[in-house]
Order: structure tokens, then C-alpha cells, then sequence
């Protein structure tokens, strides 16, 4: 018998179906279709697009559709809301900063914790030669000193 996964399994798991997936074009996909931005830098809507299909939909943030295209407007937001966490648990949003100059240039959502410098995130919109606008869904590793974490899902 199988078990039910969690919420924050299904999210995890929804997007680990993603990687792999390529734009065509620039920024051309799937997930800026939904939102109704194709063609635009697409990591928000990623994320938007990950939890609207495990029926968690997130706060409408600056769009008319629920969810974010923009990271540093749904940073703000998150953190106005108080749910940013430093626990990060799987299916939480990251975040990046990559300047540390405050001003946060990419999203995806949390897998694990490595260790206590690094952990893996599943993004879109990134790549091995671009960190912000690679055009493809990857398993990332990444470190904690350039990110902060929300806590979207309720457990």
C-alpha cells in the first residue's frame, strides 16, 4: 500500500519532475505562459507555478494571477508577512542574494540541507554559466550565506 506524501513531499516531488525542462527561445516556457508573462525571466513563476500545481497557491504579489515574477517585490512581501524562517524544511522558498548587496536576484525551492554551509535547491530559469538566467530547471547546490528562506507551506 502506498503511502500519501505530505504537501511539502508533493512539492518537492513536483519539482524534481521539472528538471530537465529547457525554455525555448528566450525565456520562453510553460510556467511564464501560465502566469501570463511569457518571455520574461521565468525563476518566480517556477515557484508559483510548482505549488499552484500541488494546490498550494501562493498570494497574488504584484500580478493578478497567485504567486511572483518578481523576487525582490515577493522578498519584501514574505518578509512584511513574517514568514521568513531561519529552519528552512523541504518545499520552503529560497531566496538568493548573490552580491549580499540586498537586492535578492533569484528564487527556487529548498530540498535539503547538506551541511551546515551548503544546501540543494530545484530552480528555473538557471544554469552552471548563469546563476539568475540559465533557461533550464536544475538541481542546485548552494550556500546559506546568500539566502534567506520563507516558510509558504503550512504544516
Amino acid at each position: 500500500m502506498q503511502e500519501l506524501m505530505t504537501t511539502r513531499e508533493t512539492i518537492v516531488w513536483a519539482a524534481k519532475q521539472q528538471i530537465g525542462y529547457k525554455e525555448t527561445g528566450t525565456n520562453l516556457t510553460k510556467y511564464g505562459k501560465a502566469f501570463g508573462l511569457d518571455g520574461k525571466a521565468w525563476c518566480g513563476m517556477f515557484v508559483s507555478w510548482i505549488y499552484a500545481k500541488c494546490g498550494v497557491p501562493l498570494p497574488k504579489i504584484g500580478f493578478s494571477k497567485p504567486g511572483f515574477a518578481s523576487c525582490q517585490k515577493a522578498a519584501r512581501h514574505f518578509a512584511e508577512a513574517g514568514m521568513l524562517t531561519v529552519d528552512p524544511q523541504p518545499a520552503d522558498i529560497v531566496f538568493y542574494d548573490w552580491d549580499q548587496n540586498g537586492w535578492f536576484d533569484h528564487t527556487g525551492i529548498f530540498v535539503r540541507r547538506i551541511d551546515a554551509t551548503y544546501f540543494e535547491a530545484i530552480e528555473g530559469n538557471t544554469s552552471v554559466g548563469n546563476n539568475s538566467n540559465g533557461g533550464q530547471v536544475m538541481l542546485r547546490k548552494r550556500k546559506f550565506s546568500q539566502a534567506i528562506f520563507v516558510s509558504a507551506v503550512k504544516t
